[in-house]
């Protein structure tokens, strides 16, 4: 039998941890003078950082990676060794690891503290490892970067490596080629060659510009989004940018979101931030006048753009901005509302992914965590509901504890995108904590006043980051109904002209978005033009179409052409646009 066939089989986890303590091995062989921190395991991956004065450059990485390959073949066994405090405090100091010494002050003193030692290198860590070195045998390092030294910018900076790892060989290279067809799809590279969206520094980093086609698309997803809310019992609402600070105090987003609200601005002696939440101006419009149980569920909906201070080194493209506009709703309810509420949520957020497309997903369900407000029974009666209505809707979901907000349990759903990589996106929370802050109430069928309970829902999470999803997951080859461009016409000759017109007013008509290429150009290049630009369908007219009164249509992935009438053409379009047909070959 083969060593294959013999060797022990471990979970990701374990390889890709082990696989971070064989990188810093390596970097410490080659480079003495580093010093290590910490390297965790992290999705699809680990990463380990460093503190050393000069950055990593691609040609380290390959020395690192050679290296880590070399000690792998040696067959280093893995041995777990534990220490009392103080003698490990003394072993790192010894070998001028400060920022480990660091992590072990800050370790309770009844914690065990472990190290694990393979050839000459040992490094602070509570495991699991492999046995052996021999065990990794599929790994890649893939890019660095910066990071300060426990997230805070005033600690020292350090040097980042990423890598991958995973049990064999075949594994390894099918996950390098999807990275490289991520790459492909990156929404940041889409967004400029379709001319979706920029961003400018004399704008400010983190602030969207929609150029006219990123537009098109938004505008279908809201008028989507919209016509279906008030299908399914919504109203909707429109509420300001800004708002006093005292409000934000009394909701507590001043106390526990500070550092992601912008400074304050000085209105006529008043204070106002931009907002960061949709909810306290739904409270605001609920405590306008007063309320009845007969009132009761309220569904208010509203796609606002709000405003969060994030960091320069985390913003990313349009999956983590400054300013974004939330698929937002709050629902108001009585207690024995709450489960059916969420039912009609879950139901409302499938039929709302799906129609985008999204097929496959994940649910958790998120109970109390150690920091919360509220009674023990209303986070039971909430998480209860949370998981009746889970079950009865025959949904599959996973026990995510203590991952809960403060103020209550909540339902999360990740989709997976058509590169098996998940992203959160909808999520359903319960919440009592702001109508107690607000003293919002309604007379009960008893006469008396109670509190309603309050639910914070998204569908889409924010139209950025879902917009940015919809680019990677159709590698900006949009399904008809979203395309910005639909049809695109293409003449032979300048002698179709005529006709491409004649064409073009009738598919505008008929709502149809078209555009014309009339360029002096061979219809090679323009139909190669229009696949660039992942034009579902593109209309080829010459000599024939014009004396047949027809057209020549051809698909953006296809290279054939079928003739039809135009009145065939722009009901098949229409049909298709209404049922949302997902697949255009």
């Amino acid at each position: 039998m083969s060593d294959d066939k013999n060797q022990k089989e471990y979970d990701l986890d374990t390889l890709r941890h082990s696989c971070a303590h064989l990188m810093a091995q390596a970097v410490k062989q080659l480079y003495p003078e580093t010093k290590v921190t910490i390297g965790p395991v992290i999705s699809d991956g680990f990463y380990y950082d460093f503190f050393r004065e000069t950055p990593f450059v691609p040609d380290d990485l390959k020395k690192i990676e050679k290296r880590m390959k070399e000690i792998a073949k040696k067959g280093l066994d893995v041995k777990r060794v534990e220490l009392d405090r103080q003698e490990a405090i003394d072993y790192f100091r010894s070998l001028g690891e400060s920022f480990k010494v660091e992590i072990i002050q800050g370790i309770d003193s009844t914690d065990p503290i472990s190290a694990y030692t393979q050839g000459e290198f040992t490094d602070l860590c509570r495991g699991p490892h492999v046995d052996n070195t021999k065990a990794l045998k599929a790994f890649k390092l893939l890019s660095t970067s910066s990071a300060y030294w426990r997230g805070d910018e005033k600690n020292p900076v350090l040097q980042r490596i990423y890598g991958t790892c995973w049990p064999t060989k075949e594994e390894l290279k099918s996950y390098l080629e999807r990275l490289e067809e991520a790459k492909k799809r990156d929404h940041r590279k889409l967004g400029k060659e379709l001319d979706l969206y920029t961003m400018s520094e004399e704008v400010g980093p983190g602030l969207i510009l929609w150029h006219p086609k990123g537009a098109r698309i938004r505008y279908e997803m809201e008028e989507f989004w919209r016509k279906e809310h008030y299908k399914n019992g919504y109203e909707l609402v429109f509420t300001p940018h800004a708002a006093k600070v005292d409000m934000w105090k009394t909701s507590g987003h001043m106390d526990f979101y500070r550092e992601n609200i912008f400074s304050p601005m000085d209105v006529e002696g008043q204070e106002y931030v931009l907002k960061p939440m949709n909810c306290p101006f739904h409270i605001q419009i609920y405590k306008s006048r007063l309320r009845s149980y007969r009132d009761l569920p309220l569904r208010w909906a509203e796609l606002g753009t709000v405003y969060r201070y994030e960091r320069s080194g985390v913003m990313h493209g349009l999956l983590r901005v400054r300013g974004f506009t939330q698929d937002d709703a709050h629902l108001f309810c009585r207690e024995d509302q709450i489960e059916e509420e969420i039912l009609r949520v879950l139901r409302f957020v499938l039929f709302i992914l799906r129609s985008f497309g999204f097929l496959n997903y994940k649910v958790y369900l998120s109970t109390r965590p150690e920091k919360s407000v509220g009674s023990d029974q209303a986070w039971e009666v909430a998480t209860g509901a949370l998981k009746g209505a889970l079950e009865k809707s025959g949904l599959e979901f996973e026990i995510d504890p203590g991952e809960g907000v403060f103020y209550g349990p909540k339902i999360d759903i990740k989709i997976r995108d058509s590169l098996y990589r998940y992203w959160q996106v909808s999520t359903i929370q319960v919440d009592f904590n702001l109508p107690d802050r607000f003293g919002m109430s309604y007379i009960g069928e008893d006469g008396k006043h109670h509190q309603p309970i309050m639910i914070h829902r998204a569908l889409m999470g924010s139209i950025e980051r879902f917009f940015g999803c919809l680019v990677e997951h159709y590698a900006g080859a949009f399904p008809l109904w979203l395309a910005p461009v639909q049809v695109v016409l293409l003449n032979i000759t300048d002698s179709q002209a005529e006709y491409t017109e004649e064409v073009c007013q009738k598919l505008l008509e008929a709502g149809i978005r078209v555009e014309k290429d009339l360029r002096n150009e061979k219809i090679g290049f323009k139909i190669r033009e229009a696949q660039i630009s992942k034009i579902p369908y593109m209309l080829i007219l010459g000599d024939q179409e014009v004396q047949s009164r027809k057209i020549a249509v051809r698909k953006r992935r296809s290279q054939e052409t079928q003739t039809m009438e135009l009145e065939e053409f722009i009901s098949q379009l229409q049909t298709e646009i209404d049922d949302k047909v997902i697949d255009v070959s």
